[in-house]
């Protein structure tokens, strides 16, 4: 009978401007980010369709995705479209990356919070590095 009469919790939303406050771990961070990159992917896929489809069809049309990357398209600089092409890349590398994890975490069934927390570091490392080099490839640094 006591408890009838407790005030009952006050639950608040988030705000947007509480998200700064949180700390994630870092399978936190790989989780949102492949949520991220797999929308990413998604809304970019028509854009990825017209690369290969300009890249695929004939040495003229190879001419002009070659072009974009050196001139632009239309009203678009190039360095834009190199931008785009990056993140398209970045998009990838990750959610294929955090797919693998996932997929190993599901076959193992013997993931520990220090494993998970590894093979967080591990896929976001990985998907950064590898996005460097091929950024750094991209924009013609080697």
């Amino acid at each position: 009978m006591a408890d009838e009469h407790r005030p009952r919790p006050v639950f608040r939303n988030i705000h947007v401007t509480d998200i700064v406050a949180y700390r994630l771990p870092p399978a936190g961070w790989v989780s949102i980010l492949h949520r991220i990159s797999g929308a990413l992917l998604f809304v970019l896929l028509p854009f990825l369709v017209w690369l290969l489809d300009v890249s695929l069809s004939s040495e003229i049309s190879y001419e002009r995705f070659t072009n974009a990357f050196i001139a632009g398209l239309g009203f678009v600089p190039a360095f834009l479209v190199k931008l785009v092409v990056l993140a398209l890349i970045w998009g990838y590398l990750h959610h294929f990356i955090a797919g693998v994890r996932h997929l190993w975490m599901d076959a193992t069934h013997s993931v520990s919070q220090s494993q998970g927390r590894i093979s967080a570091l591990i896929t976001l490392g990985s998907s950064l590095l590898l996005t460097l080099l091929l950024g750094a490839k991209l924009f013609g640094l080697y």
